[in-house]
């Protein structure tokens, strides 16, 4: 009867009808590669740990640098850098249009020298008779000229010798004033309007 052999051999026998070898290498190398991926995961996780730290610290330098940059901007500093800047544009945008001004009744005055020049050397240094009358007009266009220049107003003329464009300046009120003179209006209509300007 198989109950009357020895429990040990009958144990054996046992062991041996199971093939286990395979599984037990199995295991093994199951073992094995749980061991590899967890050493893996514990890399990765220490990979990350420290990247983490080197982002907080890059963190903790950008905040201290932008509480540093907001403690060190004021905006009413800016707003009073930019109106003073806004100033001084629109200063140096009026000087340069009255020195342009200037610069144009300049060369319009040195035309008028030069013909004058002209004239009077093809006069000579005595000058003719007929001449006399014409010079003493001259004079009192210049001297009309000059008092106008003395109320702040230039006049401009054209190639035919006609005033077309006046520049009224009025030192009290700061501005400049340019007006283009048309015959068909009166002189009182225009002398009106220049001391209205000035």
């Amino acid at each position: 009867m198989l109950l009357d052999e020895a429990p040990a051999k009958l144990i054996h026998d046992t062991v041996l009808s199971f093939n286990i070898h395979g599984d037990k290498n199995a295991l093994g190398r199951i073992n094995d590669s749980l061991s590899e991926l967890q050493q893996a995961r514990d890399r990765r996780l220490r990979d990350a740990e420290h990247a983490l730290k080197k982002l907080s610290r890059q963190l903790s330098t950008l905040e201290n640098h932008h509480a540093e940059t907001l403690s060190s901007h004021s905006s009413a500093d800016h707003a009073s850098q930019i109106l003073a800047l806004d100033t001084q544009k629109f200063r140096v945008a009026k000087a340069a249009t009255d020195l342009e001004i200037e610069g144009e009744r300049l060369e319009q005055e040195l035309e008028t020298l030069k013909m004058r020049l002209s004239e009077l050397e093809d006069q000579g240094v005595e000058g003719g008779e007929g001449e006399r009358g014409r010079r003493e007009l001259e004079d009192e266009t210049l001297l009309r000229l000059k008092i106008y220049r003395s109320l702040g107003i230039d006049l401009e003329s054209n190639d035919a010798g006609s005033y077309t464009k006046a520049v009224i300046r009025s030192n009290q009120k700061g501005d400049v004033h340019v007006v283009n003179i048309d015959p068909k209006f009166s002189r009182h209509f225009y002398a009106n309007y220049f001391w209205r300007a000035m």
